[in-house]
């Protein structure tokens, strides 16, 4: 099992859409973003995926839902109703928005569309929430 931090900003907040259609994925296009595609294809079943935002001036990370990848469907546009173009199903565990002082580090991942988290503090966070 990895933990992944997600983003949900498409020129708008779709986190609840997110929630709503039990995904979390990526919006840009296969030919935009080939390796987002890939990335989000390498998830497995049981992952945990954490949708985030992290605005380069917040001392926190907001955490707006943490969720299982539930199966290794890939949802695509046509089976998403638009809302990502690489995704992957999601069992939501905890929807109730929380924030997480961010980590004082070298290499700040926070501003990415998806990456794995790596820092013990955020980790030891997002799993006390499942």
């Amino acid at each position: 099992m990895a933990i992944f931090g997600v983003g949900a900003f498409y020129n708008r907040d779709v986190s609840q859409d997110f929630i709503q259609a039990n995904l979390v994925g990526v919006g840009w296009s296969l030919n935009d973003a080939p390796e987002l595609h890939q990335f989000m294809r390498s998830l497995k079943v049981g992952d945990v995926a954490y949708v985030k935002a992290s605005p380069p001036r917040s001392p926190d990370i907001c955490v707006k839902a943490i969720g299982i990848i539930s199966d290794g469907q890939i949802r695509n546009a046509a089976n998403s109703n638009n809302l990502v173009q690489c995704g992957r199903n999601v069992r939501w565990v905890h929807t109730t928005e929380f924030r997480v002082p961010r980590p004082t580090e070298k290499n700040n991942v926070r501003f990415n569309t998806i990456y794995e988290e790596f820092h013990p503090d955020v980790q030891r966070v997002i799993l006390a929430h499942l």
